[in-house]
């Protein structure tokens, strides 16, 4: 019996013998102790789980390198590479995981459009759906805050800025001419047509290092991936007719659009304050392929526009109206790829040229303009974690533009090469920050820019965050200038940006605080900027105010409404300004309600948009303060309705301005006094005091369901 127990006792030290004791701590990020943690040696049945005080032990027979995991749910797993013999116990920080959706999310400064985001103001639909849009992009974005209604041009203005300090993108893409043409105080639209895009990203300031050349704005246009099924649309409109067709296959699809206008028709029932000797005519279409590739997916994108009109207009120095007419040839073409070159780095990659020739008749003028873009794009992402992405990337710009006047000339080239990097850190699902560094080299300028880009955002609760961003911006300066002077240094900025989130079940609030800070913008002598006036970089200016914005779609049935308000303090001393004062384009207040209603008995979406801006400020030669007189507010009431005939067909009624309030935007004066010693003036009005917009919508698809509702 000894013999035995003896025996036992041998064979027992021999196994402890080949055991190793492996023991630690796992704590939380807080650095509490962190219980039930699944502990083992990958390849092995040996493990065990942390207790309540975050402690673990247990014994392995494994030998040489091997795998420590440590696993929770909800929490990242973490793998500890380690030698067996070496082992010596250690404490384990565990991480809450961040692939949830109540992750927080940098929004300072961004409004962004698609129903995957979680700092969504507006879903795609919402920009075509607004009343008194008329499918415009830019009309709609007015709505939002932070924006300026600028009526007599009808582009962007941004919390300060002028149009040109915006910048358009297809597809991560530059867009060089982002507007239609037109004369001088006669409002133009955005070329581009809502219904080939699904998700839409508005910076209203301090956004990402991926983009430059713009001292205000940056506005992010994606177009659809991936079509769900075929279909034809067929519009009859008022204005017009239009065709749309998608064809789907296995790994691709195309989809194009087409539309011609013609205002003839429209202009002889519905009054105007024009004086037209032909209105506008145009053709257009916009197309895309698209390639589904096992990693990625490649996109070519083409849109062209051809534009006539021939119109008299009043001006205060002449007795006789100016006969303005005008053909513009507009294409733009990108083609970009988009896709994983392994499972953590991502590739984005493409290019875009833009060509644009306009030829212009002024009384016995001629201008002829032509402008030529290119933008080459490259780069690339690295996900190391979930926490932690990595983005570096490369851009190089061509602009090549020519101008005729009768039998001078003038012109400009300009090559930019840009480059940056971003990195993008969640500290937890409450912390996160981006920091970014952008440097590029104008050959106008030919010197390298730094500019610093930094945001940070905080979740102080389950559905609200505060965000903080900062950024440095350099832009050339506007082509009106450079042809006549290409030796202009870099235009400059600093944004400082504090904002406040709130967004559960379909309710959201923004609150936004603003300060931009303006450097080496153009000043030149003279009327007008002309080629004999003398230009410099000595000008400068700052804007700073609050945006506020409330969503909802749950308090009552149906009904979908936002509201939006701007308070904005902005002074400039540029162009040929005597002083700092507030620019003729902003208006302290501005306000928007927007308001969509179905009504179910009826198959009826009712639509209403109210906007207001306070007077903007003009120079009155007549008194001695310089910018001191200001126009009154802006009021416009818009109104649509769209009536479902059948599954497939929808009738379109909309109305802007239905009050028909003459709305002032300025005045010219003469360029010198009468008998009397005053200066005389005329306003600056609307076109016309309404726009009535008629549309019969017909979708043909292989579900027989689908229709243009959502795109109305």
């Amino acid at each position: 019996m000894k013999s035995i127990l003896s025996f036992l006792f041998v064979l027992t030290s021999l196994s402890s013998f080949g055991q190793t004791e492996i023991k630690g701590k796992i704590i939380d990020e807080n650095g509490k102790p962190f219980f039930g943690a699944n502990v083992f040696v990958k390849g092995t049945y040996d493990g065990t789980n942390s207790d309540a005080d975050g402690n673990f032990s247990f014994t392995t027979s494994a030998k040489g390198n091997q795998q420590l995991q440590i696993s929770f749910l909800s929490f990242e797993t973490l793998i500890h590479d380690f030698v067996i013999e070496a082992y010596k116990p250690k404490v384990f920080t565990i991480k809450e995981s961040i692939n949830s959706l109540n992750v927080v999310e940098v929004t300072a400064g961004t409004f962004k459009a698609g129903d995957n985001s979680k700092a969504t103001a507006l879903k795609a639909m919402d920009i075509v759906t607004t009343a008194g849009s008329a499918g415009n992009i830019i009309a709609a974005l007015e709505t939002l805050p932070g924006t300026q209604t600028v009526g007599e041009s009808g582009r962007l203005f941004v919390r300060g800025g002028e149009a040109d300090e915006t910048q358009t993108y297809v597809d991560g893409i530059r867009v060089g001419q982002p507007y239609g043409v037109s004369a001088n105080n006669v409002p133009t639209r955005g070329r581009f047509s809502p219904f080939l895009f699904s998700g839409i990203t508005f910076s209203t300031g301090g956004y990402s290092a991926e983009f430059g050349d713009a001292l205000s704005s940056v506005l992010l246009l994606n177009t659809i991936d991936e079509p769900t099924q075929n279909q034809t649309d067929i519009s009859i409109m008022s204005v017009g007719v239009g065709l749309g067709k998608t064809k789907k296959w296995e790994k691709s699809s195309f989809t194009f659009n087409t539309s011609y206008i013609n205002l003839a028709p429209y202009q002889k029932i519905v009054p105007q304050n024009l004086d037209w000797n032909k209105p506008v005519q145009s053709i257009s279409g916009e197309s895309i392929f698209r390639y589904q590739f096992k990693n990625g997916i490649l996109k070519v994108y083409g849109a062209f526009d051809y534009a006539t009109f021939d119109l008299n207009q009043k001006n205060i120095n002449f007795d006789e109206k100016i006969r303005f007419d005008l053909q513009n040839n507009n294409l733009y073409f990108n083609t970009s790829y988009k896709g994983y070159l392994n499972d953590n780095l991502q590739l984005q990659t493409g290019f875009s040229y833009g060509y644009a020739q306009n030829k212009i008749g002024i009384s016995a003028d001629n201008v002829e303009n032509e402008e030529r873009t290119l933008h080459t794009k490259f780069k690339l992402r690295n996900s190391f974690s979930n926490r932690f992405k990595l983005s570096v990337g490369a851009d190089l710009f061509h602009t090549n533009f020519d101008e005729n006047f009768n039998v001078f000339g003038y012109g400009y080239q300009n090559n930019s090469l840009a480059f940056y990097s971003e990195a993008e850190v969640l500290l937890s699902k409450k912390v996160a920050f981006n920091l970014g560094l952008r440097s590029s080299n104008a050959s106008v300028v030919d010197e390298f820019t730094v500019e610093p880009r930094v945001s940070f955002a905080y979740k102080v609760a389950d559905n609200s965050q505060f965000s903080l961003a900062y950024g440095s911006f350099n832009q050339t300066v506007r082509q009106d200038y450079l042809k006549y002077d290409s030796n202009l240094d870099y235009e400059t900025t600093s944004h400082y940006i504090l904002n406040y989130m709130y967004n559960k079940d379909g309710r959201m609030f923004r609150a936004e605080t603003y300060f931009k800070d303006y450097e080496s913008l153009v000043k030149y002598d003279g009327i007008q900027a002309n080629f004999n006036s003398n230009y410099n970089n000595k000008g400068f200016g700052f804007a700073k105010g609050l945006d506020l914005f409330w969503r909802d779609s749950k308090t009552i049935k149906n009904l979908e409404y936002w509201v939006s308000y701007s308070f904005i303090d902005s002074k400039r001393d540029f162009r040929n300004y005597e002083s700092q004062v507030t620019p003729s384009f902003v208006a302290n207040h501005n306000f928007s309600l927007v308001t969509k209603y179905f009504v179910s008995d009826w198959r009826s979406q009712i639509s209403a948009t109210y906007s207001f801006n306070s007077g903007r400020p003009y120079d009155n030669p007549n008194v001695t303060e310089f910018m001191s007189d200001k126009t009154k507010s802006f009021n416009n009431l818009s109104l649509s309705w769209a009536y479902l005939v059948s599954q497939q067909k929808i009738l379109f009624l909309s109305v802007t301005n239905l009050l028909g309030t003459e709305n002032v935007f300025g005045y010219q004066y003469a360029d010198s006094p009468d008998v009397s010693g005053q200066f005389q003036r005329q306003a600056i009005t609307q076109p016309a005091n309404r726009f009535i917009f008629v549309g019969l919508f017909w979708t043909i698809s292989d579900n027989k369901k689908t229709n243009n509702l959502e795109n109305l």
